[in-house]
């Protein structure tokens, strides 16, 4: 086989991640070995060597891609006649939500997709669930024309979710849009398998920043799917954990809620990862909803800065001891509650507070801490 100059006017990608292939540059997106370029033009299974490690050996390069860049593909995905669909994961709304998303594509028809139903306590109803998301996506100033709930993991959500785009895409291309970690590209897998019976052509990982250009899944009118890259998220959990520990800030089975009575004056230590304080109120039960392999600690508040900074990296973990020299602070936001109310730890999980009275949350600094009203 002749040789493929790179320099010729139609760039190879790769077919995990959409990467423009090259072969100079090995801390660059799109490397591959010339070795390896030749042997994929042959067999026409063409990687770069991020994506085929990930594929073969699971393991995981980190890239970074500038903020600019999504502005710009947010932009023109702004400037297309298309139906948007912005996939957000359930378990961590503040997290996935893309900021100021309604100002990029004010003009297109968005379906917001609550990925990642799964996760919920079967005990949720959908219909409640649906309308929470239209109610948090009305305050974020996006007016989607549909909420859906989708599992990537069960093919009937797949298939539901590819009748509701078919109802409203009238013809025009689809653009899928999400920050990192929401589940985006694993759901495009599942699309993928859907619509044309082939499995695990997109690099799909836990890790932030994964898919890294748009990848087009052509559709039978002549229409596209389009993947966009995941946009990174900066205040969620996921950027202060080690690579061991991120299945518990991306929960995979159904989390089965824990509730604490407390009295004021006590401390609940998530891990070493965050921390609730009761400082004012009646005894009442506070419901943690996290990963079923986070523990949770209960102290009194009187000792818990000491208990901290004796326990953090050992009994306390994540993070672990060999992590707290480069482990942020916990910085403390304090809520008063009304009624019924969730302090969401970003990326996290979150504390559900039914009665009135006054907490203090801490999350390592560059984290985002919020009330909201409960989802559950």
């Amino acid at each position: 086989m002749a040789e493929h100059d790179l320099a010729t006017a139609e760039a190879l990608r790769c077919i995990g991640c959409g990467a423009e292939m090259q072969t100079e540059d090995k801390e660059a997106i799109g490397y591959t070995p010339k070795s390896a370029l030749d042997k994929g033009l042959e067999t026409g299974e063409l990687y770069c060597q991020r994506c085929f490690r990930l594929r073969h050996y699971n393991e995981i390069a980190g890239v970074n891609i500038s903020d600019d860049e999504f502005l710009r593909l947010l932009t023109e995905v702004g400037n297309t006649d298309a139906l948007v669909v912005n996939v957000i994961d359930i378990f961590d709304f503040n997290g996935s939500v893309i900021p100021g998303l309604h100002r990029f594509v004010s003009g297109n028809d968005v379906l917001l997709v609550g990925n990642k139903r799964d996760i919920l306590p079967k005990s949720v109803k959908a219909s409640k669930v649906k309308n929470w998301l239209r109610e948090r996506a009305h305050e974020e100033g996006l007016r989607p024309v549909d909420v859906v709930l989708t599992s990537a993991h069960h093919e009937d959500d797949v298939s539901e979710l590819m009748e509701e785009i078919e109802t409203y895409r009238h013809g025009r291309d689809v653009y899928v849009v999400g920050v990192t970690n929401v589940g985006k590209s694993t759901l495009i897998n599942a699309i993928i398998k859907n619509a044309t019976g082939d499995a695990d052509v997109i690099t799909t990982s836990r890790f932030p920043g994964t898919t890294l250009d748009k990848i087009e899944i052509p559709l039978d009118d002549g229409s596209f799917i389009v993947d966009t890259p995941g946009i990174i998220h900066r205040h969620q959990m996921a950027h202060f954990v080690g690579p061991n520990d991120l299945k518990l800030v991306s929960p995979k089975k159904e989390i089965k809620p824990k509730t604490y009575q407390l009295n004021a004056g006590q401390t609940l230590f998530m891990g070493g990862l965050a921390r609730l304080d009761y400082i004012q109120g009646d005894k009442q039960g506070m419901t943690g909803y996290f990963d079923n392999h986070l523990t949770i600690h209960r102290t009194k508040l009187e000792g818990a800065d000491a208990f901290y900074a004796k326990h953090a990296g050992g009994l306390l973990t994540p993070p672990h001891a060999d992590d707290m020299a480069n482990f942020p602070k916990l910085v403390r936001k304090e809520f008063s509650i009304k009624d019924k109310s969730d302090i969401v730890f970003s990326g996290l999980g979150w504390v559900r507070v039914m009665n009135r009275g006054v907490v203090a949350a801490w999350v390592p600094e560059g984290v985002d801490v919020l009330i909201r009203k409960a989802l559950v």
